[in-house]
């Protein structure tokens, strides 16, 4: 065949016209996976980010407030519930910070602490097998005893001697609108991996 400009071209055999097709035809199916895949995985991390944020916030412990139980370091998750009661431990917002103590006494509760940091609800002194640090007063600056406020829990930190949490005005009782999540599991380090306590 002649082009307009007086050159022969030649006219693709079939063969070659079919290897086209598989060609481009494989090209479409690549880039088809290659979008499904994508769009997948893109929905897999958001669904995943989702559960984290609404259901399992991840939370990296600093400081020394709970020593013991959770150290500086630890990466925990927490789970969205809003009954707590005695001994749990949350986490909390506190001037754009989370926090992490342990409810020691509930709404209509009245809260007394002596000298040696020994804790009594109701006039009942509290066992703590969870403590690891010896007891404290520490930073108490509220009028004992204390009745926490309808709708507020009052938590105290683990390590009571640093520890500033609910015996302190700075901080205070929390309000049950302010709590993250319970804290359940250790994902890190591994060799502490497990249920918290």
């Amino acid at each position: 065949m002649t082009n307009p400009n007086g050159h022969n071209t030649a006219l693709p055999s079939s063969t070659q016209l079919e290897e086209e097709l598989q060609k481009e035809n494989y090209r479409r199916r690549f880039y088809g996976t290659l979008r499904s895949t994508v769009f997948g995985l893109i929905t897999v991390a958001a669904i995943a980010v989702l559960v984290a944020v609404l259901f399992l916030p991840v939370l990296h412990i600093y400081g020394q407030s709970m020593n013991g139980t959770l150290d500086n370091g630890d990466i925990v998750l927490s789970v969205k519930n809003r009954d707590m009661s005695t001994g749990e431990i949350i986490a909390f917002y506190y001037n754009n910070n989370i926090l992490v103590k342990r409810v020691i006494a509930s709404s209509g509760e009245w809260v007394d602490i002596d000298q040696d940091g020994n804790v009594y609800v109701d006039q009942k002194m509290i066992d703590e097998p969870y403590l690891h640090e010896p007891k404290a007063y520490g930073e108490t600056d509220i009028e004992l005893p204390y009745q926490v406020p309808e709708g507020k829990v009052f938590v105290m930190g683990d390590n009571r001697e640093v520890s500033i949490d609910s015996r302190n005005t700075s901080v205070g009782s929390v309000d049950q609108d302010q709590v993250v999540g319970h804290i359940v599991f250790r994902v890190w380090p591994l060799n502490k991996l497990g249920f918290v306590n």
